[in-house]
């Protein structure tokens, strides 16, 4: 027989659809924890812990509950650390193979949101809606001509990655008429086609695209990578757009590349520090339309994460290997520690 899989979050927002979910299973307890306010209450609070589900937002939760080598050294019965997002910045998922945790995030889960709101950025920013509306309720005596935008359509879009959420991106701008090119190393130029774009060089992207679009994941190859000379290389009068990550993006040289008049604008929805601080030099352009990290942030979208990392889960307390394991490398490792931690004998 099997003892119960303990499943432990702490208590920033996830929508209600986990903890019904998971409290349907008889063989999955959980348990649901203010959060704690010092890294010994947060070991105690997860030396028995099975199963960590921790929120991807790194700036809303203090970084003694990061999965970090201190933090797995302090759970040893700890097989899996859960993602609430498609992002996992508070994991290590390096320390976690290494200990033998598999780390899971959900991935597509909040795709047809963050698609949606990359388009917005997009209309936002061309249309120059944000901008008319901030100096429409502030001024008078302006003309409709000192805010004449630009039609998307006829226009290409660059996409920088064109995963779950990227071709989704890809199909929204092919009916707006744009034409679509993709950068993607993880992908065959046969795989970008069947996605709804023309593979592309990175290189390419940026000279050739009216609208750059992040959609790739922040790892080591991919932080810092559009940085001063990716800006000055994107064609004069060209829009940046990222519903990504912070830290992808140089923010000083995006700043720069913006007041300089090379580029037209920016959408940005992501940012080193969430939220930016009030003078960010970004804030106070007028062609740079910022959101605080909410591309994902939908009723459906935040119901859908809920049901994928709940049904993850309950694949894991039924033995499976779960369909977003984020490092597959450790699989070996984590299947003997889980029969030893879980399985018991008859």
């Amino acid at each position: 027989m099997s003892a119960k899989l303990r499943v432990v979050r702490f208590d920033s927002w996830v929508n209600a659809a986990f903890d019904e979910r998971l409290r349907s299973e008889p063989d999955i307890e959980l348990q649901v924890h203010a959060m704690p306010d010092s890294p010994e209450q947060t070991h105690r609070l997860l030396a028995q812990a099975h199963v960590f589900h921790v929120s991807a937002a790194k700036d809303e939760i203090p970084p003694y509950v990061f999965v970090t080598d201190t933090l797995l050294a302090a759970c040893p019965s700890l097989l899996c650390a859960s993602s609430y997002g498609a992002g996992f910045d508070p994991i290590d998922a390096q320390a976690c193979t290494r200990a033998g945790v598999a780390v899971v995030n959900q991935s597509g889960g909040n795709a047809v949101s963050v698609a949606e709101h990359t388009l917005g950025l997009m209309l936002s920013v061309s249309h120059r809606i944000a901008e008319s509306d901030r100096r429409l309720r502030r001024e008078r005596g302006f003309s409709r001509e000192t805010l004449t935008g630009t039609e998307m359509a006829g226009k290409t879009i660059g996409l920088v990655g064109i995963g779950n959420i990227g071709r989704r991106v890809a199909a929204l701008a092919k009916a707006f008429g744009l034409s679509v090119l993709a950068f993607d190393p993880l992908l065959s130029a046969d795989e970008i086609r069947s996605r709804g774009a023309e593979p592309s060089t990175l290189h390419a992207v940026l000279e050739q695209s009216d609208y750059v679009s992040l959609h790739c994941p922040r790892d080591a190859s991919t932080r810092g990578l559009i940085d001063a000379r990716a800006f000055a290389s994107m064609k004069p009068g060209a829009v940046f757009i990222s519903t990504a990550r912070g830290g992808i993006h140089d923010e000083a040289a995006l700043a720069q590349a913006i007041t300089s008049g090379h580029l037209a604008g920016a959408g940005l929805d992501v940012w080193d520090q969430e939220p930016p601080p009030l003078d960010h030099p970004l804030l106070s352009c007028d062609t740079v339309v910022a959101t605080f990290h909410t591309a994902g942030v939908t009723h459906e979208a935040r119901r859908n994460m809920a049901l994928i990392s709940a049904e993850q889960i309950v694949s894991l307390a039924r033995g499976e290997r779960p369909p977003r394991l984020i490092n597959p490398e450790v699989w070996p490792l984590y299947s003997k520690r889980f029969e030893s931690i879980l399985r018991t004998p008859t």
